[in-house]
């Protein structure tokens, strides 16, 4: 049976493709700033949002596509606060001072889908804590990463030079890169979807 990744995420291909994942990527088509303004207005917080939006990815595909759909979202926590992608490096600049010696939580949301309803879902939360890092650390970083910095929602690759804004890290390195693989790969293999 089919594998789908309902997602174009460059960094879930490469995870997917890595572990020897065989999959197809389909673009989603989930208006997601109207799914977060929905479950903000609720009440819901960061970890919510990326559980929703996942299963928003999953199920839209799914209902297409036939097989197992993967639906995934990231989202970042600072103290309860629900933050975007930011649109330029002078904002990323801005985001990175506001989490420079703070500790700041992901939430990665996987959710399996098919036949248009969900079937399995997991949800990893990471704490990362950022360094004190100097004005001029920071500067070299953002010229270094460019536009790298903002294709996350922390301004930041884990895999990459992103390592060295990091003081402490607490958590599940796939999910920080925003796939929980492990377990993933764990129910599509007692699916029959992976070798066992």
């Amino acid at each position: 049976m089919s594998i789908v990744l309902a997602s174009q995420s460059a960094a879930r291909r490469a995870l997917l493709h890595g572990a020897g994942v065989p999959h197809d990527a389909v673009v989603a088509g989930v208006d997601e700033d109207a799914v977060k303004a929905t479950l903000l207005a609720a009440g819901q917080g960061p970890r919510e949002v990326a559980d929703a939006l996942a299963e928003a990815k999953a199920l839209r595909v799914s209902q297409a596509r036939p097989g197992w759909v993967i639906g995934a979202d990231q989202t970042l926590d600072l103290d309860g606060r629900l933050y975007d992608k930011a649109p330029d490096l002078a904002a990323a600049r801005s985001r990175l001072v506001e989490l420079r010696g703070k500790t700041h939580r992901l939430h990665s949301a996987v959710v399996v889908a098919k036949a248009g309803r969900p079937i399995w879902r997991e949800i990893a939360t990471s704490s990362l804590t950022m360094r004190d890092f100097s004005d001029a650390f920071l500067e070299d970083y953002l010229a270094r990463e460019g536009e790298a910095a903002l294709g996350s929602v922390g301004c930041y690759r884990l895999e990459g030079p992103g390592a060295q804004l990091f003081a402490a890290i607490e958590g599940d390195y796939f999910g920080i890169l925003g796939l929980p693989l492990l377990g993933l790969l764990d129910f599509l293999r007692r699916e029959g979807a992976l070798a066992a």
